[in-house]
């Protein structure tokens, strides 16, 4: 599983429709962009990790400017990204191999499941569709931006 952790003062995600229109499929004020890649072997044990280590980042800044406080400390909101292409492998040639991401059969579930556990830590969640093809706006805030990987 992998994760990259974006701290954002904002951040959209929108569904690009077949009729080209677009949809608001979550929005966010500050708190974190999670984009999600999963393989194969991905565990229950990796997704509670991961949910973890994402809900105690203490990354925000606290009164002397320093990245002391957690994302329920500032209230903060999470907006989750499902993202196959963090396992492309671009090692040889130019076009990237996919054969490490998960087949959304594995994928979906495991997506989801990591979506509840988000949830059951009581940070609010916003999510965009998995196999969408979907637009990311954000504003990073610092920049702030972390690989977590288990």
């Amino acid at each position: 599983m992998r994760v990259l952790v974006q701290r954002v003062s904002q951040a959209e995600v929108r569904i690009r429709e077949g009729d080209g229109s677009r949809r608001v499929s979550g929005r966010i004020g500050r708190g974190f962009v999670l984009l999600v890649g999963l393989t194969h072997t991905d565990t229950e044990e990796q997704l509670r990790w991961m949910a973890e280590k994402v809900v105690g980042l203490r990354v925000f800044t606290d009164a002397e400017d320093k990245m002391n406080l957690a994302l329920g400390e500032v209230q903060g909101s999470l907006l989750v990204v499902s993202q196959f292409t963090l396992y492309g492998d671009a090692s040889k040639g130019r076009r990237p191999s996919f054969i490490d991401a998960a087949r959304p059969e594995v994928a979906i579930p495991l997506y989801e499941r990591f979506l509840a556990l988000l949830q059951a830590t009581g940070i609010p969640v916003a999510a965009g569709e998995f196999g969408a093809t979907m637009e990311v706006d954000l504003v990073n805030d610092g920049p702030v931006t972390l690989w977590l990987e288990k």
